[in-house]
């Protein structure tokens, strides 16, 4: 026979859990494998060895629908929604436009910046500042857009952009509705700065609609790769590279570790993926009866794998809330997994080498100013501020 799932019916998604998500995430994890959460009715898993085999397996949890789709979302409707063969297909091509020569050349590009914005910071050794706005968001928000070829005219919208998107992937609740006031510009300039004609020749962007110009793909879906690579290499790098810089504060010898073997650079980064992870939850729709321990999720069943949850599984970490550079993080679920893995990983990896190798390089010590601040949207997960006070390293 068999086994009830336990309903929660606590408000997961509401303000007060977004401010407590590690400890409400971990909860939902502990209470079985699987949950109904009765406010959304949906199912989740939270416990790592589900969430994997969910992610694994694509064909019984697929991406086609997900809690709370709408098709007529603003985030891109390509990739996330698609399972293979359409999946492939249209994922190839980014695949192929990041050859190892042009792989090799954002790396240079990505260094460039990250020196000089640290180099600018270093000057203000000694002071507070707020790693988010200081630090990562504009780091990332440079590097990217250059990297797609999108003008400079509306830049100031990625960070409204980047929230509008998350917020559509969680509940229609008030913090949905707060990150939709007001965002008729925000809109128009997605939707204006992914055109061919507004992009750069020589950039990553206009690499899609060569692609469509071969016949791999058509025109529309090429403009949709661009939103979606604007959207999944943004605010998930922005927040991840932030809460790295918070496990410095509360793990300093990690810290001059990384300092001493600078080389560590994106064995932190990863460690922060799985010690914190950037995406709360990646839905799934099952396309038929799936079975764990006993408890049985029927065809058609809305589910959440919750990915933050899972990385904190004390059944596959050992001392999970430690953030350890040295750790053998491989496995975490931090990027997804196999086909629907995070299509932005690549960039993101460069980014991360080049920002907090240029940290390491050129900043003593951070220490923790104040308490972070989350971002106040229901997957998305993070500290929108970060106060610190950092020390320049004696060159």
């Amino acid at each position: 026979m068999a086994r009830e799932a336990p309903v929660c019916n606590d408000d997961v998604f509401g303000a007060d859990a977004v401010r407590n998500a590690r400890a409400v995430d971990d909860g939902l994890r502990e209470l079985a494998p699987v949950v109904r959460l009765g406010r959304e009715n949906i199912t989740i898993l939270a416990r790592y060895g589900e969430v994997a085999a969910g992610l694994k397996d694509w064909r019984a949890f697929s991406s086609t629908s997900r809690p709370w789709h709408d098709p007529n979302s603003v985030r891109p409707e390509i990739l996330l929604t698609d399972d293979p063969p359409e999946h492939t297909r249209v994922r190839t091509v980014i695949a192929d436009a990041l050859s190892p020569r042009t792989l090799s050349r954002m790396a240079e590009a990505f260094q460039a910046d990250a020196t000089a914005l640290v180099k600018r910071l270093a000057a203000r050794s000694g002071s507070v500042i707020d790693a988010v706005a200081d630090i990562t968001q504009p780091f990332v928000y440079k590097v990217l857009p250059d990297l797609l070829g999108l003008p400079q005219a509306g830049r100031e919208h990625m960070s409204a952009f980047g929230h509008m998107v998350w917020a559509t992937m969680g509940p229609p609740n008030a913090l949905y509705q707060e990150a939709m006031q007001n965002t008729g510009a925000v809109i128009a300039w997605a939707d204006s700065c992914c055109n061919r004609e507004n992009l750069d020749p020589e950039g990553l962007g206009m690499q899609m609609f060569l692609a469509a110009d071969r016949g791999l793909i058509n025109h529309d879906e090429a403009k949709l790769l661009v939103g979606i690579l604007l959207s999944a290499a943004a605010d998930t790098t922005v927040m991840t590279m932030a809460t790295a810089i918070r496990a410095f504060t509360e793990f300093p010898e990690e810290y001059q570790l990384l300092r001493s073997q600078p080389q560590l650079a994106r064995a932190a980064f990863e460690e922060s993926l799985r010690w914190d992870s950037p995406s709360r939850m990646a839905g799934r729709i099952t396309m038929r009866e799936v079975e764990f321990d006993g408890y049985v999720i029927p065809a058609g069943e809305r589910c959440g794998l919750m990915f933050a949850a899972a990385n904190r599984d004390p059944r596959k970490w050992s001392e999970p809330d430690r953030f350890d550079i040295r750790r053998d993080n491989r496995g975490h679920v931090g990027w997804g997994y196999g086909v629907h893995s995070c299509v932005g990983r690549v960039l993101a990896g460069l980014e991360a080498d080049a920002l907090i190798g240029a940290l390491a390089r050129h900043i003593e010590r951070f220490e923790a100013a104040g308490e972070p601040e989350p971002w106040m949207t229901t997957i998305g997960h993070g500290p929108a501020k970060l106060p610190v006070r950092f020390v320049a390293a004696a060159h």
